[in-house]
């Protein structure tokens, strides 16, 4: 039997044309998850302290950390609250992340952790923190993610900042013959408006041109921690007008907890990483952000896990007293994570090396807990060719597969998860590693 129609050839053209035209600006828009690594964390440092061995030395004092106040599975699972058949396993491979790769993302501070500095200071700083940069490229010594945080620009403190991204920036560049590292980030804090944005992608695009660096090769990462970063003078979210003010220089959005509050006028007893305030601001975060490619990053947890007692000959109850402070430390620390994954900010702050301890423990015991019910999800769903499927009680649609896999791609990434155990998913690791879900099913259709 034919179908009858009823629009006329000519109408259905130009409502086809519409729907393409409206796509590509979507596409445009919202390009969605490059599929590109995302540390776990960030580790801020006052940028007159930061060596070339910094990252290695902060791994070293976390696994001393680890092995001083949870030197066996039931006092590290009782520590952060990873479940008990799963703490041998999350315990092996935190050491081995901590010897291996301790820090993913280090942020050379010259903003709250390094303070305002005589001029002289402040340049002289600049110089050798570019310096160990680079002696860092040369040794391989790095994370595989860097930056600097510069200050606001601010009336006050506009002309410092700049020079200190100048100063900074001039001096890697010519000690490097113009190499700076992979995954380099700017961290533009305190934004009142998109002006801070704009004036930032000015100055990048001048020290491009004097520095001959390739055009855009400088990126920037907006904090998140003024009211003024949600919303406009209008009352309208402003931070899809800061993503395009960037030009494709915004890598990142990063919330600070702290002033955020702050400028909430909520009192410091209150200030804390899972307070409604907070919830609310990186529910804006993630709104705004969806689809674009911006990484999202929570705060940090400002309870260190520091020990009231030092010295070598401790009293008994000293040392209870100093296992206790770490304990209640590493484990504020772990469910402030455990809430940041649960609302998908896979990524946060560290201030201290021994917070690295609850930072893996919690990102681990995460993906962990969930291995076995996502593998047989993806596997049943990439078998029935990506219908909808029902695995026990949980029903999976055609928005779930990259989900899914995203799921596997961040716990691989993060040392959760190895290779091998991801293929239970009934992927091959060619599949995984080409990390997109429709290239998946489009491939295994072709050959069926």
């Amino acid at each position: 039997m034919s179908a009858r129609t009823s629009l006329p050839e000519k109408k259905l053209a130009k409502a086809i044309d519409r729907i393409d035209r409206a796509q590509t600006r979507f596409s445009e828009r919202y390009p969605g998850d490059s599929g590109a690594r995302q540390p776990v964390h960030t580790v801020y440092g006052g940028a007159h302290l930061f060596t070339a061995e910094t990252p290695k030395k902060l791994g070293e004092i976390a696994l001393k950390s680890l092995e001083t106040y949870a030197p066996d599975d039931k006092t590290f699972a009782e520590a952060i609250g990873v479940r008990g058949d799963l703490a041998g396993k999350v315990m092996e491979r935190v050491k081995d992340k901590l010897r291996r790769e301790a820090v993913e993302d280090f942020r050379i501070d010259f903003e709250d952790g390094y303070g305002n500095r005589a001029d002289e200071e402040e340049d002289g700083h600049a110089v050798a923190a570019a310096q160990q940069v680079a002696a860092g490229l040369v040794a391989n010594s790095l994370p595989p993610f860097l930056g600097i945080r510069i200050k606001p620009l601010t009336r006050d403190l506009g002309a410092r900042s700049l020079r200190t991204l100048d100063v900074f920036l001039t001096e890697l560049v010519t000690t490097t013959n113009g190499r700076i590292p992979d995954n380099f980030v700017v961290t533009l804090p305190k934004i009142q408006s998109k002006g801070d944005v704009e004036t930032l992608v000015d100055v990048f695009e001048l020290l491009e041109d004097r520095l001959d660096l390739e055009p855009g090769s400088l990126q920037m990462e907006i904090m998140v921690e003024t009211t003024q970063t949600i919303f406009d003078p209008q009352g309208r979210s402003i931070m899809p007008r800061l993503h395009r003010a960037a030009d494709g220089r915004m890598r990142g959005a990063h919330f600070g907890t702290y002033d955020y509050t702050a400028n909430c006028d909520i009192t410091a007893a209150h200030q804390k990483m899972r307070h409604p305030a907070c919830d609310f601001a990186k529910h804006m975060m993630k709104v705004a952000c969806a689809g674009t490619g911006v990484m999202l990053s929570d705060g940090a947890t400002n309870i260190m896990p520091v020990v009231p007692h030092k010295g070598k000959d401790l009293t008994d109850d000293q040392k209870r007293d100093n296992k206790a402070a770490v304990f209640s430390a590493w484990r504020l620390h772990a469910d402030d994570t455990r809430h940041s994954l649960v609302n998908g900010f896979y990524q946060g702050w560290d201030l201290h090396p021994a917070q690295l301890v609850p930072r893996y423990g919690a990102v681990y015991a995460f993906f962990l807990e969930g291995l076995a019910p996502a593998s047989e999800r993806l596997k049943n769903f990439v078998e029935k060719a990506a219908q909808a499927t029902l695995v026990g009680d949980v029903f999976d649609d055609a928005a779930t597969g990259q989900g899914l896999l995203n799921y596997f791609l961040r716990g691989i990434a993060c040392g959760a998860v190895t290779e091998q155990e991801a293929l239970a998913t009934g992927l091959s690791l060619e599949e995984i590693r080409g990390k997109s879900f429709v290239k998946i099913m489009n491939a295994r259709r072709a050959k069926s």
